[in-house]
């Protein structure tokens, strides 16, 4: 178990707490604020881990393979808990987790047939994943940021880009996907 490992499980260990803070008998802003704060932590250390592992040398096909996990399961979690709050609108988080699913699958059999390459991840996806990462905590505060900043207006724009993101990167990845997969139908 290496440093960078742990903190990616603890990443994963922080997803029933996220949702676990909505059920807890505070009011509605206490919740905000640990829920908000419970993903910005698990969000930074998905940077740390990855540093971590580089710095170290502590990179694994295993870490290689569960950090992704840990994040897809992290944001999936957030935007359920925000559609049931009615923070973010079901299809907006259906096209998020549908294209998190669709390109898993797909990296996984285009490892499978030797062609991972193809679907790197590209700069759109790492744009996609910004806007998220940006969003889902302003959606989660759901308040004014230093009396200024409304947080739920500027969290659903940016929702609402990543969905768009979302598209076309799933897009990019299933163009440069289609000469394999054309190959094997």
């Amino acid at each position: 178990m290496t440093l960078p490992n742990l903190l990616t499980w603890l990443r994963m260990l922080a997803i029933p707490l996220l949702v676990a803070v909505f059920f807890l008998p505070v009011s509605q802003g206490a919740m905000n604020v640990a829920a908000t704060s419970l993903f910005i932590a698990a969000a930074v250390t998905d940077w740390i881990d990855g540093w971590l592992a580089r710095k170290l040398g502590q990179t694994s096909a295993f870490g290689a393979f569960l950090d992704p996990v840990a994040d897809k399961l992290l944001v999936c979690a957030a935007l359920v808990m925000l559609v049931e709050l009615h923070r973010v609108d079901a299809l907006v988080a259906l096209i998020i987790v549908g294209r998190e699913i669709t390109i898993s699958a797909l990296r996984e059999w285009m490892a499978q047939i030797g062609a991972r390459a193809s679907v790197a991840v590209h700069s759109i996806g790492k744009f996609k994943t910004i806007a998220q990462l940006v969003a889902i905590p302003m959606l989660l505060y759901d308040d004014k940021l230093l009396g200024l900043l409304d947080c739920r207006m500027v969290g659903t724009w940016l929702i609402y880009l990543a969905a768009v993101l979302t598209l076309w990167s799933m897009f990019y990845y299933l163009r440069r996907a289609w000469p394999h997969l054309r190959e094997s139908m």
